[in-house]
């Protein structure tokens, strides 16, 4: 419990205010004074970092809300330096304080919290929120702030330009990532059955599926790595870290998505459910934990990667060579290693030493550089041993001018880590590469290429 200071009298100057139709002004810290709310994101912390607590949260709700804040606030440090409040009202209320104005934060967060804020932002001059017994909201809000000013305080209201919702969700979903799962329909194309409308038509469903289930887990991402993101120059642009999407959105979003992502899969055979399933299971396990573990986390993303070539695979009913498997699971780890180059990169720029819930530190550049290069020589040379394989020339009628894909990659994965040392490559290589106007070069090239061999 946090007792709440103590109420004093409104200095002489400010009772005359009162009376010339200026009186307090009280701010509400839940989706006012910030673009969140902080038992939300107290309930996503303690979930992150002690799941089981968060189930018990179950139990608190039973004891009243005001108990679950006081709990959650009590198990978990918010950093309420970096919340995304309202700029534009943060610039008002100093402004009013300046005029001689009294503030209050009348607020239904927990007083701990509500004090770390106030005490942050330097502006008011009494507290008023929950103390784990009763909630400070609705009517009771009112007569406590009635009964501490001896009248009824104006109410501050949100100052900061209204957020497109529509436009932040799909900013959520990250739309531009579905171009990940046009990896479903690499069995189509290499089995050379594209042509095939009912096979091309699955393996589109596939996509789809993917697609939906990916964006579920990219909203449970962003929802607990709210701290990092907020501590990154790019990534604290993101909808739920900029507060231009509200918390609870995203916690009925996720589901949405993961449920839409399922139905598309009762079209699919049983065995594309049961992978989806493995999918989603892993990049839940990536997003709560694995991606604090150094190498593991790279090596987890390209296994992703070659996940979506087999779940194409299972939905168009053609195998896969293990060629193709080891291929890309040798250039996948070498893109991999690129995005995490990029952010020690930032690291060494800022002077900082180690990577916000990430396990590199800045001293890791050399070592992330020699095996991403060496990773993606590797898939080169994978593929050279495939064109010479038996299994090359009952697809091709030319095999031999397979060799010239294998300078190409060679020149494009070079290219990428060049580019990538020179601080020139998006922390995500596939944003890059879809803004690469070589890169779709290179592309056409190797269709070419194909279309010559077969």
């Amino acid at each position: 419990m946090h007792p709440s200071p103590p109420v004093t009298s409104p200095p002489a100057s400010t009772a005359s205010e009162s009376q010339r139709g200026n009186p307090p002004l009280a701010v509400e810290l839940e989706g006012v004074l910030t673009r969140t709310h902080t038992l939300h994101e107290g309930l996503l912390r303690l979930l992150k970092h002690h799941p089981f607590q968060a189930l018990a949260s179950l139990g608190w709700r039973l004891k009243g809300r005001a108990f679950v804040r006081a709990e959650v606030a009590r198990r978990v440090e918010l950093d309420v330096t970096r919340l995304p409040y309202d700029e534009a009202l943060v610039a008002h209320l100093g402004e009013e304080k300046a005029r001689g104005r009294r503030l209050v934060l009348a607020t239904a967060a927990d007083q701990k919290v509500a004090e770390a804020v106030a005490a942050h932002l330097g502006l008011f001059e009494a507290v008023y929120a929950s103390d784990g017994a009763q909630e400070l909201s609705g009517v009771r809000r009112e007569a406590r702030l009635r009964e501490a000013l001896g009248e009824r305080p104006e109410e501050a209201r949100p100052q900061g330009a209204t957020v497109s919702g529509p436009r932040a969700m799909f900013k959520a979903l990250r739309v531009h990532q579905w171009a990940k799962n046009v990896l479903v329909f690499v069995p189509l194309l290499a089995a050379h059955k594209a042509l095939n409308l009912p096979m091309l038509l699955q393996a589109v469903l596939g996509f789809i599926a993917f697609s939906l289930c990916a964006s579920s887990v990219y909203v449970l991402n962003d929802l607990l790595d709210l701290d990092s993101d907020r501590r990154h120059p790019t990534k604290r642009r993101r909808p739920f870290a900029s507060g231009a999407l509200s918390v609870h959105a995203g916690l009925w979003l996720a589901p949405v998505l993961l449920g839409a992502g399922v139905a598309v899969t009762s079209l699919l055979p049983r065995e594309f459910l049961a992978l989806l399933g493995t999918y989603y299971a892993i990049t839940l396990a990536y997003s709560f934990y694995l991606k604090q573990v150094m190498m593991l986390d790279v090596l987890v993303l390209a296994g992703l990667y070659t996940v979506r070539i087999f779940g194409g695979s299972l939905a168009v009913g053609v195998p896969t060579s293990s060629w193709l498997f080891t291929f890309s699971m040798f250039l996948f780890l070498s893109l991999a290693l690129v995005k995490r180059l990029s952010e020690v990169r930032r690291l060494r720029q800022t002077n900082e030493t180690a990577a916000h819930g990430r396990g590199y530190v800045a001293g890791d550049y050399e070592q992330l550089s020699m095996l991403g290069v060496s990773s993606g020589y590797l898939s080169v040379l994978v593929l050279a041993l495939y064109i010479t394989s038996k299994d090359v020339t009952a697809l091709y009628t030319h095999p031999e001018r397979l060799w010239l894909l294998c300078p190409v990659m060679m020149y494009w994965v070079g290219r990428v880590w060049l580019l990538a040392h020179r601080g020139e490559v998006n922390e995500d290589p596939l944003v890059f590469a879809l803004k690469d106007k070589v890169s779709y070069a290179v592309g056409v090239i190797a269709a070419g290429v194909l279309l010559a061999a077969s």
